[in-house]
């Protein structure tokens, strides 16, 4: 029977590759990997790098498939990315039923952890109740950017006896619950934390984590956010693309 490897590569250095990955990767036969675009070139070369790096002694195969654009004209944003996820359901299943032969293995390297904002899941689980392919998979953890994020401004995500919320710019402009003291802001294209009506918070902001362009800022929100914006469309026009994320901390009374 087919297998597959959903495998979690970490957030973008190739040292945060885990050993069980390494082990993982070196059972693959075909690697699924998605062609989002020129603009996007580095994150495909990472991952070859990252086979490159780590695969000993074994022969493998690395299938290139265009990634599905999302459809704007669909005004509904659960419904645009269902439709999206159904593309890539159809084309998954297509690059396992042609690629994949029925005693091998196949991958996906995902990027940080598969089980957190990264739609590869729920793409496998729609293929496999559909049936027309029989397959088993594993899901192989990765270190997320809220982990790397931390590791790099040496803080703790909660406080002492404190619940975290993990969120993403698009939530965090509609409403943030009153009892939360630290918030973990992903997908945040917009800069919500500028919206906030509070800004009694210091941000700790990290984009291109553990890659050689990694940028860091922190401080007080009300005092940063200009700066962070500036930067991050900066680092966005420079190279086509970014992906950051950033702690919210409540600040304590006097600090």
């Amino acid at each position: 029977m087919r297998k597959l490897y959903i495998i979690g590569i970490g957030a973008g250095n190739p040292e945060y590759v885990t050993v069980q990955a390494i082990k993982a990767l070196n059972a693959v036969n075909v690697f699924f990997f998605l062609n989002k675009g020129e603009d996007k070139a580095d994150l495909l070369l990472l991952r070859k790098e990252i086979c490159e790096r780590y695969i000993e002694g074994q022969s493998y195969r690395i299938v290139e498939a265009t990634d599905p654009i999302r459809d704007l004209s669909i005004a509904d944003y659960t419904a645009r990315v269902e439709r999206w996820h159904h593309e890539r359901v159809l084309l998954y299943e297509a690059l396992m039923e042609r690629e994949l032969g029925d005693e091998e293995s196949g991958a996906f390297l995902v990027w940080g952890d598969p089980s957190l904002y990264d739609s590869t899941l729920r793409i496998i689980d729609q293929i496999a109740a559909r049936g027309k392919i029989p397959f088993d998979y594993e899901v192989i953890p990765g270190i997320t950017s809220i982990q790397a994020l931390a590791a790099r401004h040496r803080i703790p995500i909660n406080g002492i006896g404190d619940s975290v919320l993990i969120t993403t710019g698009r939530q965090l402009s509609a409403s943030i619950p009153d009892n939360i003291e630290k918030l973990v802001v992903m997908l945040d294209g917009q800069c919500s934390f500028k919206t906030l009506p509070d800004q009694d918070y210091d941000i700790f902001w990290g984009a291109y984590l553990g890659m050689d362009d990694e940028v860091l800022l922190s401080g007080r929100l009300s005092e940063t956010a200009n700066t962070i914006e500036t930067v991050r469309n900066e680092l966005r026009n420079r190279h086509g693309w970014v992906m950051d994320t950033y702690v919210l901390s409540k600040r304590s009374e006097g600090k």
